[in-house]
């Protein structure tokens, strides 16, 4: 896969998670409007976590313990309006299409090391499908092949064969068969398609 094709959908990536901050943000400030409290405790939850970090920096062990202790009660608090104004707890988060990566695309390990997710492996697995034409093999298989499009005369001199195009289709088609069919056999043959572009 091209990397064309992976800084394309990274690209991707930082829209749909902009949209999902975004609306985020549209949702909120629609919601503090009806329920001003909640942006209340939003503002002393801001101001406890600078708090906490001043208090981890300092080492004030004592303050931050009283802090952590304030700060679950306001997220309590929060969860009760939210229930009350029938909004589920996740409200306030952004909606990611993918809740592992947050739209990222990429995930965190445990050694500080970051890998694919699995939704973007997958995006990437999608579009080289695409690329392969085999996107459409529900129309176009072995059951809905037509070998009537091809000419049942025999014409040495301008096919080259003793027999007419449409029989030379049904061999090529059973011995497609055939090699599909024996796939995962180690003494079966490969196939070779050889001829111009646009060919049939």
């Amino acid at each position: 896969m091209s990397n064309e094709v992976l800084h394309s959908l990274l690209k991707e990536y930082e829209q749909k998670k902009l949209k999902a901050e975004l609306d985020l943000e549209k949702r909120k400030e629609d919601l503090y409007k009806k329920i001003p409290k909640l942006q209340q405790i939003e503002d002393e939850l801001n101001n406890f976590a600078i708090l906490t970090t001043k208090n981890i920096l300092l080492h004030n062990m004592s303050s931050l313990a009283e802090l952590n202790q304030k700060s679950e009660k306001l997220k309590q608090e929060k969860v009760y309006i939210l229930q009350d104004a029938k909004l589920p707890s996740n409200y306030l988060k952004p909606n990611y299409e993918c809740s592992i990566c947050n739209d990222t695309g990429y995930i965190s390990k445990d050694n500080y090391k970051t890998e694919m997710c699995n939704c973007l492996k997958q995006k990437l697995i999608n579009e080289a499908f695409h690329k392969s034409n085999m996107a459409n093999l529900d129309k176009e298989n072995f059951n809905t092949f037509n070998e009537n499009l091809f000419s049942n005369d025999i014409d040495v001199a301008k096919y080259r064969f003793n027999i007419s195009p449409q029989e030379n289709m049904k061999n090529i088609k059973q011995k497609c068969l055939e090699f599909v069919e024996n796939f995962d056999n180690p003494d079966s043959k490969n196939l070779l398609f050889t001829g111009n572009t646009g060919l049939r």
